[in-house]
């Protein structure tokens, strides 16, 4: 009797056992996280991976740094981690050119732990560089990126993990025109670039806009950014008589033209003026005084968010300075938003491992609606386009030569002024 009461009592807890591995089994089975193109599996403590493909050497340097502080500024704010796992940062060098471009998103691509990506900084990167990353079901969000074709209609599929807080030149090479127009009375204008796809474009969009506001565009040059003597482009462009000359390149090729243009019979009152590309205490260094009296298109400072003002508190307690280029709010928001995808479409099995699915991670940046970001609302369209666009001209003077200070308040914006009450532009804004 008592051997069969022993029987019982261990076939019962051998039952009991089996139930509960079934049920182990089948909540084990009942977790399913699956998507179209890969998942990123990340186990308790394994960073969460962001690469940065940006210009962080050479002579447009400052640019990358400036964005790449934002991310990091963004990283502390979440206090270095998202969804209990430590935020990892890397960055690769691109060179502002399209070879630095591919190089570094070849290097990212090849790596299977990279979750999404910040860049890249310059248009010309991005063209080769973000088609090899989205093969790769790596994401990117721009900060500074902003020739119209990456966010084209007819771009191609090869673009389609491709986004950006940047604003579209569209509106930038509109504004600059309807400066020249509106605020200077000028009717006949030139233009000059450097063939990369941010010059090329954003001067075309200038030139159309200027034409259907009634100016005259007498012509359309242009420089290789290695160029060194640019009197006989300046000097075809003098037979033109033009009263005001846009050339929206980089700093080399900038600071030559900027020299040497009062030095050419009939350019000697043509008003000048850059875009963000020479937005740059940089430029100052290349251009000298010749500098003095020119414009810029940049993104208007004053016209940012509430928390930019703490964000530049955070910026000067971190690296002792001010920022030193246009997009270092932009590249902060670049990565809420990916940090914000991440924490919608990320998922935890019942062992503690992340699941994030890279198209899933995709597509909930594509639906970025409303958020409240340093540089405005941030709303992405299906295309990739989620800025809030707000474009200021600047004026320089010879104190901010002197001083290497770019101006701190706009001098022009569109629809009036900018509101008041907001903080300065930074120290130094600079290129793209």
């Amino acid at each position: 009797m008592k051997r069969l009461f022993l029987y019982s009592l261990l076939g019962v807890m051998i039952a009991a056992f089996a139930a509960g591995a079934a049920y182990g089994q089948a909540k084990k089975e009942a977790f399913k996280y699956e998507d179209k193109i890969g998942i990123i599996k990340l186990k308790p403590g394994e960073p969460i991976h962001i690469a940065c493909w940006m210009v962080i050497a050479g002579p447009d340097a400052s640019l990358g740094t400036d964005t790449k502080r934002g991310v990091e500024i963004a990283i502390d704010d979440k206090g270095g981690k998202l969804l209990g796992h430590p935020i990892k940062l890397t960055a690769q060098d691109t060179g502002c050119n399209a070879e630095g471009g591919q190089a570094a998103a070849t290097k990212i691509a090849a790596d299977p732990t990279v979750v999404a990506a910040v860049g890249s900084n310059c248009s010309s990167e991005a063209r080769p560089g973000a088609p090899i990353l989205w093969k790769a079901g790596i994401a990117t969000v721009s900060p500074s990126n902003t020739a119209p074709y990456l966010t084209d209609p007819k771009r191609g599929p090869d673009y389609d993990g491709y986004l950006r807080t940047a604003h579209n030149d569209k509106v930038q090479g509109a504004v600059a025109a309807e400066f020249a127009i509106k605020q200077l009375k000028v009717k006949k204008a030139a233009t000059i670039h450097d063939g990369s796809v941010y010059a090329e474009q954003l001067q075309a969009v200038f030139a159309e806009t200027f034409k259907k506001m009634g100016g005259t565009i007498t012509f359309q040059e242009a420089v290789a950014p290695t160029d060194t003597d640019m009197r006989p482009v300046l000097t075809k462009i003098a037979t033109g008589q033009p009263e005001f000359l846009y050339y929206p390149i980089f700093i080399a090729a900038g600071g030559h033209i900027t020299r040497q243009v009062k030095e050419v019979k009939g350019l000697e009152k043509t008003a000048l003026m850059g875009a963000d590309g020479i937005f740059s205490t940089d430029f100052y260094k290349a251009a000298g005084d010749t500098a003095v009296g020119m414009y810029h298109s940049s993104p208007d400072f004053s016209a940012f968010g509430a928390g930019y003002k703490a964000f530049l508190d955070k910026h000067q307690k971190k690296y002792g300075e001010k920022p030193i280029a246009p997009f270092h709010a932009h590249g902060y928001d670049a990565a809420m938003m990916i940090f914000a995808a991440i924490q919608k479409v990320g998922k935890k099995g019942p062992d503690g491992t992340l699941y994030i699915g890279r198209q899933k991670l995709r597509d909930a940046l594509y639906a970025t609606k409303g958020m409240k970001g340093l540089t405005g609302t941030i709303s992405c369209d299906k295309y990739g386009d989620c800025a809030d666009p707000r474009i200021a001209v600047y004026k320089t003077t010879e104190e901010n030569v002197k001083k290497l200070v770019m101006p701190d308040k706009p001098f022009w914006a569109p629809m009036a002024a900018a509101p008041a009450a907001k903080p300065a532009a930074p120290k130094a804004p600079a290129k793209k």
